[in-house]
């Protein structure tokens, strides 16, 4: 997650730290908040970023390298002799890995709406890293006490907080087919690809560290062919390989928040002209054609069907929705 393309360069870094903590950081780390507010005073770590290109000054990017490149959790003092002693190696880091928080809870946010789309499913999630969040029906889940039972008894079990009257399934949806398309694919299977996606787990949250264990080996157990290229390039190949007599839904969450408008307005075209199914999962007012949103103090992600139906706000990693579509 991370601020959208445009507003970037309007941004100094100090105020995307301070930003990161107050918004994204405060009630979810309060390690990375503190971490997030040191470094928006500390001269030396922001001439450090101010050298890296605007797309690699984000937050995450940086404490994720840092554990990286430690293996441990940091704290201020560690971060500043990190910069100090080895920025070499963390710029190498920064500029050759990006931000991948294939977060698996998310598919409970998902399910409700995957649920709704008459089947059988065929799925590709654009941006998918390692491919966590193309599992859907693997998964067993829970909403306050309405439990829904996936394929792999041993795939995670996602608690997720409903507000409201959410349409929990009673099963999960028929998936018969589904690939993922994103710039740098992540391989499950790889122990260097899977350490870089545990370096973007935050300190503080309990549970996050074993989810993302056990969704990594359910991701093992059923393996998903994740193709190389972005949202635009690749996106059709990838769509002509789907089953022609199923519903295709195509869909991410905190992909588009990282190009420019003319590239979202051009991937909601090409998406529509496959006719499939178009579920966008970020920030308000990433998806722009999307009508007046409701206010909500609950507010997150967006998650909006075919670029214009407001379907629910959802907490960013996954713990909570509220819904607002039809039931």
């Amino acid at each position: 997650m991370g601020e959208m393309v445009g507003m970037e360069s309007a941004v100094s870094v100090a105020e995307r730290f301070r930003r990161f903590a107050r918004f994204e950081a405060a009630g979810r780390s309060q390690t990375y908040k503190e971490l997030s507010e040191y470094v928006s005073t500390d001269p030396l770590i922001l001439a450090f970023l101010e050298r890296l290109p605007i797309s690699k000054r984000q937050p995450n990017l940086l404490f994720a390298a840092a554990r990286y490149l430690t293996e441990e959790d940091v704290d201020p003092d560690s971060l500043s002799k990190i910069i100090e002693k080895q920025s070499d190696e963390m710029r190498t880091i920064m500029l050759e890995q990006r931000t991948q928080t294939n977060e698996a809870l998310r598919c409970a946010t998902l399910l409700p709406a995957l649920a709704c789309i008459p089947g059988p499913l065929a799925l590709i999630e654009v941006g998918a890293s390692a491919g966590l969040t193309l599992l859907v029906d693997f998964y067993s889940y829970e909403y306050q006490g309405q439990k829904v039972i996936g394929l792999d008894p041993e795939a995670p079990t996602l608690r997720c907080r409903p507000i409201g009257k959410v349409p929990i399934p009673k099963c999960v949806p028929e998936v018969v087919w589904r690939a993922g398309l994103d710039v740098e694919p992540l391989n499950p299977c790889s122990l260097r690809d899977m350490k870089w996606l545990s370096s973007f787990l935050w300190p503080g949250e309990m549970g996050r560290a074993e989810r993302l264990n056990r969704a990594i080996a359910t991701a093992r157990r059923h393996p998903v062919e994740i193709y190389r290229g972005d949202l635009l390039d690749g996106l059709e190949e990838v769509a002509a390989k789907a089953p022609k007599e199923v519903t295709l839904v195509i869909y991410h969450t905190a992909v588009l928040a990282y190009v420019d408008e003319v590239k979202r307005l051009t991937f909601g075209s090409l998406v529509r002209s496959f006719g499939a199914v178009w579920l966008s999962n970020e920030a308000p007012g990433v998806v722009t054609s999307v009508g007046p949103q409701r206010a909500s103090k609950h507010r997150g992600f967006t998650l909006v069907k075919n670029g214009s139906e407001h379907l629910a706000d959802n907490d960013p990693h996954g713990s909570w929705i509220k819904w607002y579509g039809k039931v």
